[in-house]
């Protein structure tokens, strides 16, 4: 055997070793990574929903809550960020308990068409939070069907468990139905 024929089999050699150490090694790893992958994309989107809930601070969930007003989301989706048991008060006006029963209050006045509400944006000015509580200095931008106005609000909101627990609204009713007219 001549010294080409011995390099060429330990090069072989070599490369089949360092091949199968590969795939002992770093190729398990690969595998398992994309099964991982594979098995998390699998994930529903109400658990992903409820896990980054549950990470989000009180403030986070406030600002994303605020955010959804904005894009227009339906009731029962911004339902979706209270407590079973939540309160939602506009202080001049009696309290709604129940996620179910903000689902209705909030459909109940937006609502397409004369003389209702097409949709509300909130604009934070101001933000702050102590603990679960979240305090928002808002305009809230109402949208008629031949107009829209601005209303200055104070809110404040309680979290608990990335869901919010209370949630009251302060404002002049005087100068929203004036408004509304």
């Amino acid at each position: 055997m001549d010294d080409k024929d011995l390099d060429s089999r330990t090069e072989m050699s070599h490369s089949r070793s360092r091949r199968e150490f590969l795939y002992a090694v770093g190729g398990a790893g690969i595998v398992s990574a994309a099964g991982l992958a594979l098995m998390g994309a699998q994930r529903n989107a109400t658990k992903i929903d409820h896990r980054r809930s549950q990470m989000e601070s009180p403030i986070e969930v406030v600002r994303r809550f605020c955010a959804a007003w904005s894009d227009n989301i339906g009731a029962a989706e911004l339902a979706a960020f209270f407590t079973d048991d939540a309160v939602y008060h506009n202080i001049p006006l009696a309290p709604v308990t129940g996620r179910e029963a903000i689902a209705n209050n909030i459909a109940s006045f937006i609502r397409p068409g004369a003389p209702g509400i097409e949709g509300i944006q909130f604009r934070v000015i101001n933000i702050a939070a102590n603990g679960p509580v979240v305090m928002t200095e808002r305009v809230d931008v109402f949208k008629l069907p031949d107009k829209s106005f601005e209303l200055p609000v104070m809110g404040t909101f309680e979290v608990s468990d990335g869901k919010i627990r209370a949630w009251r609204d302060y404002f002049d009713m005087n100068q929203f139905t004036s408004r509304m007219g």
